[in-house]
């Protein structure tokens, strides 16, 4: 029995090492990536042999997780909120095939979208694969239901999503942990997981006949409790806005805390029948409020998301909550009003920017070229100076984009997108305009990393060339360049020279993230001493 002084993230991941984790698969995002990385560098993990690899996508993730416990194995998939998008058809479909070792999804939520494209709650996807859900308050709690959802996921043989944001991912706290639980062995499932429809309408049924268990197991568990304390109104809170309340109230109020779903009907309608009106404090959408209104009816009286007692959108805050709770107080000090906004950049240094030096020199020489971005650190060229970008929706879709617009008859369409981002959904896009031909450039802007996320190894490294040969590129429109200032008028007249070209073109520009290069040369001098 120790403490320790962890993030969120790492009370996850020491948690799973701690329930006898085999395997956790992952495509970095924040805010989980450092789950992964804990576990990756930790030494109990490390001696155990515990499987860490980075993946390709969520996908595969989610698939190689299952493979894991099919094989008896505790396995653990991470990832943030839009990769839930990505997993979805293994995740839903993993709660009709069931589990054999316990299987824990992790999904990390980012309200206010401090590092994504959309406010999304991952409850729903929890809710309509029709499994349970933890959702931890505190880091300790993080880490004491890691090893509660893999037991449950066990008992009832179903998949188990663990659900965090952001402040809590990536705040710290001390933790007392626990014993060390010894890893499964390996015990290969008996039954066929063969989702043929008529086999998988039984497993659908079996699954529906699991919720009563899983209604029980939220109604019984320690992680859900009422505190009553008087008072008019109650409070239901999740997870983290547990905290938030509590900062307000203190040892007043009739507050239930839910962290483990599916919702406690019972103790929702005890708190509803002792109090005149409910507020209802979730960070994330209003998936709980939502219910408790179906489940109490129109003339009850529910405040919260919804009515606009709390914002509709962004994080929730104490503040926030302390105003819906009629607390309201004055800010001790004012917003600074002198300050000169300072928008992200990308470094100083990184090959990204040359790559950009030379497509506003495309884009000045005819104005009707657009550049369709992707996600990654290069985002950025969507800001001044360079101001490139038309569009960035979601991860792949630069190279498809680009592709439906030149269908359309937009030339010239060019496509900007990294080198992990392109293995992760890109590539199916770009086989896509090779079979038929399209009229659009490919840019892969290659810095052998993932480097939006802290330089996780990139799952194509030293492969792209042969990656695009494979789909099908002609060779003579394959192009392989170093980004530096010197080199953007030559750069510059490759993609001037491919643009002219009537089909799919890819240039590659190659040079190594700056940051990670210069973790790399701080490594090389402490192994050198």
């Amino acid at each position: 029995m120790e403490k320790h002084l962890l993030l969120g993230d790492e009370a996850i991941a020491l948690g799973a090492i701690h329930a006898g984790l085999s395997g956790v698969y992952a495509y970095p995002g924040t805010p989980s990536t450092e789950i992964t990385e804990f576990i990756q560098n930790n030494d109990i993990a490390t001696q155990r042999g515990v499987h860490s690899r980075w993946c390709t996508n969520e996908k595969t993730a989610m698939e190689a997780a299952l493979g894991m416990s099919y094989a008896g194995k505790r396995a653990l998939v991470c990832m943030k909120h839009v990769g839930m998008n990505v997993c979805a058809d293994a995740f839903v479909n993993s709660a009709i095939t069931g589990v054999n070792g316990g299987l824990v999804v992790l999904a990390a939520d980012d309200p206010s979208m401090h590092s994504s494209q959309n406010e999304q709650d991952s409850r729903f996807y929890a809710k309509f694969a029709l499994i349970p859900v933890f959702e931890p308050s505190n880091q300790q709690e993080a880490y004491d239901m890691t090893s509660a959802a893999f037991e449950l996921s066990e008992a009832l043989k179903v998949p188990v999503m663990l659900r965090i944001v952001t402040r809590l991912a990536h705040s710290r706290a001390a933790v007392q942990t626990g014993t060390l639980s010894d890893q499964n062995p390996l015990n290969i499932c008996q039954e066929r997981w063969v989702l043929l429809p008529g086999i998988a309408r039984k497993r659908y049924i079996d699954l529906i006949g699991k919720q009563p268990a899983m209604l029980k197991a939220a109604e019984n568990s320690p992680f859900n409790k009422t505190e009553n304390n008087g008072g008019k109104l109650g409070i239901i809170a999740c997870g983290i806005a547990y905290n938030y309340v509590k900062e307000t109230l203190g040892n007043s109020g009739n507050i239930l805390k839910i962290s483990q779903y599916p919702l406690p009907v019972e103790a929702i309608k005890n708190l509803a029948s002792q109090c005149d009106s409910l507020l209802v404090a979730e960070d994330g959408q209003p998936v709980v409020e939502e219910e408790v209104r179906k489940m109490l009816g129109v003339d009850y009286k529910i405040i919260g998301r919804l009515t606009g007692h709390l914002p509709r959108t962004g994080e929730l805050t104490p503040d926030n909550v302390a105003s819906a709770l009629g607390a309201t107080s004055k800010p001790k000090f004012d917003m600074a009003k002198n300050l000169a906004p300072r928008p992200p950049q990308l470094c100083q240094g990184c090959g990204h920017r040359d790559v950009y030096g030379a497509l506003v020199n495309i884009i000045e020489e005819d104005p009707d070229a657009r550049v369709f971005g992707d996600i990654g650190c290069y985002t950025l060229g969507a800001l001044p100076p360079f101001k490139a970008l038309a569009s960035c929706v979601d991860m792949g879709a630069s190279i498809t984009m680009a592709k439906g617009a030149a269908d359309a008859g937009l030339h010239p369409a060019i496509a900007v997108i990294g080198d992990s981002t392109f293995t992760h959904s890109g590539m199916t896009g770009l086989l896509d305009a090779i079979n038929e031909n399209s009229d659009i450039t490919v840019i892969i802007s290659d810095n052998l990393t993932t480097g939006m996320t802290g330089g996780q190894d990139s799952a194509g490294l030293n492969k792209y060339e042969a990656i695009c040969l494979g789909l099908g590129l002609d060779p003579a429109h394959l192009h392989v360049v170093t980004p530096l200032p010197k080199n953007i008028p030559a750069i510059t007249q490759i993609i001037r020279n491919e643009i002219n070209y009537h089909g799919v073109s890819v240039i590659i520009p190659r040079r190594e993230c700056i940051q990670t290069a210069a973790r790399h040369a701080r490594q090389a001098r402490k192994h050198a001493k």
